[in-house]
This record gives structure tokens, C-alpha cells and sequence, in this order.
């Protein structure tokens, strides 16, 4: 299948205010088939996102009436949907933060049109990695449907971003083994990823915090010191 005629049922929200930069970006994206909603502000982007929630949303941090970090807050509060932030802020600390607050890629400025769509469908693809699972499990309170990619403790089920859910599924299908960072950002942020692995330590820390109410007594992720993480379960 021509991947430009898959896009099509999939729609992109920018969130930029430079005219010049939201307008190439539009353009490329609309080339390889998607469909793109664009906004120069953050307060327009929150409206736009509820009234019709987009597959993707790329965000820039510097932005009128509310600035990126706030935005991917509040829709982290609301929604899973993947989110790339796009800055020309790009101090580690602004990254950390921003895949700290739960974005699932970040790129700086100046950017390349192509590069930032190929990173668009890389972050889209992630979803089918695990779409051939037949499994569901249940550890003690926490039920993982690997099919759905669903996640539910105590009957509610856990709002995670796409990347933070393909950590906690690649742990979870290996329970009790040990995962090395390695891994994980081989598998989840793919090969080419060029970030720090730190990326891997925020994203267990937020698993963590999502997983706060899961007893001990039933399992939880563990830290091997210089070797990687494990999914432990009784």
C-alpha cells in the first residue's frame, strides 16, 4: 500500500505561531497524505483539540496565551494522543522537560520538513507493534490487554501516553526479566534515535507514578543499577 494513501483518514493538529514555518509544515504534511488543522495559539489549539481530536499533534513551546508545556499538560490530562514538540529551544533541559511532561519526540529548529514527517510517521506506526497480541494478562489488580493496548488498575483504566504504554507493554510481556535501556530504546524510540537515554528513566518514572496505587505485594518495576528495568510480579 502507498503509505501517503494510508494517511489519509489521519489528521495532524499544528500548533505554531510563526506563519512561515506553520505554512511549510502544513504543506508537506498535506503531500503525504494527511489531513492538518493549523492554530498559532495555544488557548485555539486546546479548542481545536476538543472539538475534534486530531491522530497527532505537533507543538511548538513558545506560544501566545499559553506556552507548549502547559498545552501538552492539559492534554496529557485529557488524552494519550502522541504529541512531537518543535523548539528552537533546545537546551537539554527543555527536552528532558518536555519528555518528562510526556511527549513522544522532540525535534529542534531549524528542522527539515521531510525529517519532521518522516518522525510523524514513525510516532503513528508505534501503536502497531504490538496489534498482533492475542494475550490479556492480570497481574493481582492490574489487567494489561496487549491487543487493545489498554491498561486498567482497580477496574480504571490508565491514561498513558503511546510511548510511556510501549515501555510498560514491552516490560510487562517479559515479567521478571531483566530489559536493558538498550533495549528499550531500540524497540520503543526505534534505532536511529540520537536523544539520552534518560528518555528511558522518565518514562518508567511515569509509569511508576500511574502505577502508584498498584499493591507491591503484586509486582511493580523495578531498577537493575547499570543493567535496566524489570516488570516484577509475584
Amino acid at each position: 500500500m502507498d503509505w501517503r494513501y494510508s494517511n489519509l483518514t489521519k489528521s495532524i493538529l499544528v500548533v505554531e505561531d510563526e506563519e512561515a514555518i506553520s505554512r511549510v509544515l502544513s504543506a508537506y504534511l498535506k503531500k503525504a497524505g494527511f489531513q492538518v488543522t493549523r492554530v498559532a495559539d495555544g488557548r485555539a489549539a486546546l479548542e481545536s483539540f476538543a472539538i475534534s481530536p486530531p491522530s497527532l499533534v505537533l507543538l511548538d513551546i513558545m506560544l501566545p496565551n499559553m506556552d507548549g508545556f502547559e498545552l501538552l499538560k492539559l492534554i496529557r490530562e485529557k488524552s494519550s494522543c502522541p504529541v512531537i514538540m518543535l523548539t528552537a529551544r533546545d537546551g537539554i533541559n527543555d527536552r528532558l522537560a518536555g519528555l518528562d511532561s510526556g511527549a513522544d519526540d522532540y525535534m529542534s529548529k531549524p528542522f527539515i520538513p521531510e525529517e519532521v514527517v518522516a518522525r510523524v510517521n514513525a510516532v503513528l506506526r508505534r501503536p502497531s507493534q504490538w496489534s498482533d497480541g492475542s494475550r490479556k494478562r492480570h497481574y493481582g489488580s492490574l489487567f494489561i490487554d496487549f491487543t487493545a493496548r489498554a491498561v486498567f488498575l482497580n477496574g480504571a483504566e490508565l491514561s498513558l501516553s503511546p510511548r510511556d504504554m510501549s515501555v510498560l507493554l514491552f516490560l510487562a510481556e517479559r515479567p521478571n526479566q531483566i530489559c536493558t535501556r538498550e533495549q528499550l530504546i531500540e524497540f520503543v524510540w526505534e534505532m536511529d534515535y540520537e536523544g539520552s537515554d534518560r528518555a528511558v528513566d522518565l518514562s518508567i518514572k511515569r509509569l511508576r507514578q500511574a502505577l502508584s496505587h498498584w499493591p507491591t505485594s503484586e509486582g511493580e518495576i523495578r531498577t537493575l543499577r547499570g543493567t535496566g528495568y524489570q516488570l516484577w510480579t509475584t
